[in-house]
């Protein structure tokens, strides 16, 4: 999300910039935790039920916050525009592939397939917004695309229709970006997020009455595992505040560090999420997905490195 920035004074030990990256790193390690809810909860409740919950959780808990600061609700009403709402549409619809992708796939796996999401974001960005892309960015791209041909491998038994799903996703999510970044400033951070919960609302609880009442796909609450529901339906509650409390840290992030300091930190987000796997789903990522999430960091890393020196050649240059 392109969030305007400001300059902080360094309070403390820490100076804005490693504010700035540690918040970022913490940030990242909740959503990875939020990610690990979803696959716990997919051997629970469907995928429509944890979209439907994780939405509305949102929308309540943006209610709250604006009650809170003392924002009027209809504030943030007059910001719920069609181009916000088709905008905060391409979320919704990388969240519910990235929840069906986790109950078929193991989580590092999804995530690091996810990472192709600056690539897309690159391609994107030439071809819709017309922004200059040089060709050693395209070989990035590139070179980032043979890292998911790595983890995914076609043609070896292990790539399938599920595997498509964190492709599905990187690409929502890459149009999501984009349409922020040309949307930068016309509402507020409370005003997104409002739109995102409802959205997310409005599209998922007819989705899912529709599919209870053809008998299609899952149970909302899946019959496999009718031992206990108490643990899990407390976490489904708790999933949209990791994911708020993730997103939050990461605009503070931002208010406190350049984005060419923090880009190439979002692979921390791969070793965060490959602990969750190994100590609570027993997932071990093979020397296929280390490869790929190694090609993966190093295009990324320097498409980021390429970002800075057009920033600062943008900065320099008179106007």
């Amino acid at each position: 999300m392109a969030i305007k920035r400001s300059a902080p004074a360094q309070t403390g030990l820490f100076s804005p910039g490693l504010q700035g990256v540690l918040f970022f790193c913490c940030g990242l390690f909740l959503l990875s935790g939020s990610d690990g809810v979803v696959k716990y909860l997919s051997d629970y409740f469907s995928p429509l039920m944890i979209a439907v919950f994780r939405f509305g959780v949102q929308t309540a808990m943006v209610v709250v916050i604006a009650f809170v600061k003392g924002i009027r609700l209809s504030n943030l009403w007059r910001e719920l525009t069609p181009v916000q709402i088709f905008r905060a549409s391409f979320l919704v619809l990388a969240s519910l592939q990235f929840i069906v992708a986790f109950k078929y796939l193991p989580l590092t796996d999804v995530i690091a397939i996810f990472f192709i999401q600056p690539m897309i974001l690159t391609g994107l960005s030439a071809v819709v917004l017309k922004e200059d892309v040089g060709p050693r960015r395209w070989a990035a791209v590139l070179f980032g695309f043979i890292g998911v041909l790595v983890i995914v491998r076609p043609g070896s038994g292990i790539f399938g229709i599920y595997a498509l799903l964190p492709v599905g996703a990187a690409t929502a999510f890459a149009l999501y970006l984009m349409m922020t970044r040309k949307l930068s400033g016309q509402a507020s951070v409370l005003g997104a997020q409002l739109a995102i919960g409802l959205t997310g609302t409005i599209v998922m609880v007819p989705a899912l009455l529709v599919m209870m009442v053809l008998g299609l796909g899952e149970p909302p609450v899946l019959k496999a595992r009718p031992d206990s529901w108490l643990v899990p339906s407390f976490f489904l509650v708790f999933l949209a505040a990791f994911a708020l409390a993730g997103q939050g840290l990461l605009i503070m992030a931002f208010e406190r560090a350049s984005a060419s300091l923090l880009a190439p930190l979002s692979y921390v987000e791969i070793i965060s999420a490959t602990l969750i796997g190994f100590f609570f789903f027993n997932e071990i990522p093979d020397t296929a997905v280390w490869l790929g999430v190694g090609i993966l960091a190093a295009s990324g890393i320097y498409l980021a490195h390429r970002e800075r020196i057009a920033a600062r050649a943008n900065k320099i240059s008179p106007p």
